[in-house]
């Protein structure tokens, strides 16, 4: 017996609009340049503005109210102007990001002389190593993702071969599979001499040993001296564990320019807000393409039928585009200057004690945004000020008491942590409980658990790990 039930449910789509506002809202401002004029080269309809007039002399802004009959349509102008008319271009120093770890590793390989299919297979090597130059996925799992994801049959051993050439790429010890080989990686590269042939000794046969400090089992083991030990240990702790890391440092040759969303400046006591233009244009409906769609509506034709949804589209897509930077300017905008209310004290003095505890949901109800809404705008965006250039991310922390009941930043119990440790004594240092008495001789009563949290978050082994020869 078949049975019919009818059930309502609630579902929320996001609009066209919508959708293209969240991806805007997450493109920094060079990215959005990009963004943009990929937009102009495939929308037609879509056009770069030339200020309060045209060349032609007719308004750059096009209502499509006067050319739409859909009841739906807002009939506001669809210009997206970010700047005012008076307002000078100005220019604003960005700052340089040296070329990215798989830009260096990619042009090292092209000095390789590969055959098309093994240059391919090493090129996929390449990005699937992880931010700090490791290889983190084993050799046939990797075959499975090369066969799925670019059709090429490939055998773990091939896959060997081809890693054993990227290993010997700059910065040494790229490819590794684990802290072992990246260590050994380095320590082959060096020319032989008796406190490195102790060191890959030291890593190859005793790893266990050496990264739990047993320095007495080593030194019977291999009948070393204080000496030849404290030597070898010296050249191990020089190795870079992460190779990757630290590329940004390392190579300076070629730059990519990041440029700041906001820039924010102190005049006269008063904390200025400004959103740098560069090279984002000025967005405008095309006109003619309005006007073919008005003059092709009066006719019944097939073809013109077949035309007007073409333009139709066209035009909205760039009603939808163009909507969608402007509220994502007024969005930024918001988010900023509710960081900067909150933060005011620091954007002032530059002071980073001055820094408030600030978590998401602080900045949407200051805002009157979803918490998702300000991740997205926080997200890779930059701010400039005059004592230095900062990730937005940067001003969100959590919080705590101090003794005097004042709400103060975790950021400032870290850099207390990081202080302390700085100076310990690295024969004898600090253990957990330790740091939380320095912590409490200063103030701050803390937990030591959430001590030994932060100092985790802050990659600082504990305190055996720390201790020096």
């Amino acid at each position: 017996m078949l049975k019919q039930n009818l059930q309502q449910k609630l579902l929320q789509k996001l609009s066209p609009l919508q959708i293209q506002t969240i991806k805007l809202l997450e493109l920094p401002v060079l990215e959005l340049d990009q963004r943009i004029k990929k937009e102009l080269e495939e929308n037609p309809v879509l056009e770069e503005g030339l200020g309060s007039e045209s060349e032609e002399g007719k308004e750059p802004d096009v209502s499509l109210s006067a050319y739409y009959s859909d009841d739906s349509t807002p009939s506001y102008r669809l210009y997206s102007n970010q700047q005012s008319s008076k307002e000078q271009k100005k220019e604003y120093p960005g700052f340089s990001v040296k070329e990215s770890f798989q830009q260096h590793l990619e042009a090292q390989l092209g000095y390789r002389s590969l055959n098309e299919r093994d240059r391919e297979l090493a090129l996929f090597i390449i990005g699937s190593l992880d931010d700090d130059g490791y290889l983190r996925r084993d050799l046939e799992s990797l075959a499975d993702d090369i066969a799925f994801k670019i059709g090429t049959e490939a055998t773990p051993l091939e896959l060997e071969q081809l890693l054993l050439i990227i290993q010997e790429f700059e910065p040494t010890g790229v490819g590794a599979r684990n802290l072992r080989e990246c260590l050994m990686l380095q320590l082959e590269f060096k020319a032989d001499s008796p406190r490195v042939v102790n060191a890959r000794q030291i890593i190859k046969d005793y790893f266990h040993e050496f990264t739990k400090k047993h320095y007495d089992k080593i030194r019977q083991s291999l009948s070393l001296s204080d000496a030849q030990l404290k030597e070898a240990i010296e050249e191990i702790i020089k190795l870079n564990p992460r190779p990757g890391g630290n590329i940004d440092d390392s190579y300076d040759d070629r730059a990519q320019q990041v440029v700041p969303d906001f820039l924010i400046e102190v005049k006269d006591g008063e904390i200025q807000l400004t959103m740098p233009r560069f090279s984002i244009p000025e967005l405008r409906v095309n006109k003619k393409y309005a006007d073919l769609l008005m003059k092709s509506a009066s006719r019944s034709t097939r073809d013109t039928k077949e035309a007007v949804v073409f333009v139709k589209q066209k035009l909205d897509s760039a009603k939808w585009f163009i909507e969608a930077i402007r509220q994502r300017q007024h969005t930024l905008l918001n988010t900023m200057n509710a960081i900067i209310d909150f933060q005011r004290d620091f954007f002032m003095e530059g002071d980073e004690a001055k820094l408030r505890p600030m978590v998401l949901k602080n900045i949407a109800e200051k805002a009157g945004l979803d918490v998702s809404t300000v991740s997205r705008v926080v997200n890779s965006k930059y701010v400039q000020t005059h004592f230095g250039i900062f990730l937005l991310k940067y001003f969100f922390s959590e919080g705590m008491m101090n003794e005097q009941g004042e709400e103060i930043s975790t950021r400032e119990i870290k850099n207390l942590l990081i202080a302390g440790i700085e100076v310990e004594d690295k024969n004898k240092p600090l253990t957990d409980e330790e740091l939380v008495q320095l912590l409490r001789d200063k103030g701050y009563k803390v937990a030591r658990r959430t001590v030994a949290k932060y100092r985790e978050q802050l990659a600082i082994p504990i305190a055996r790990l720390r201790k020096e020869l």
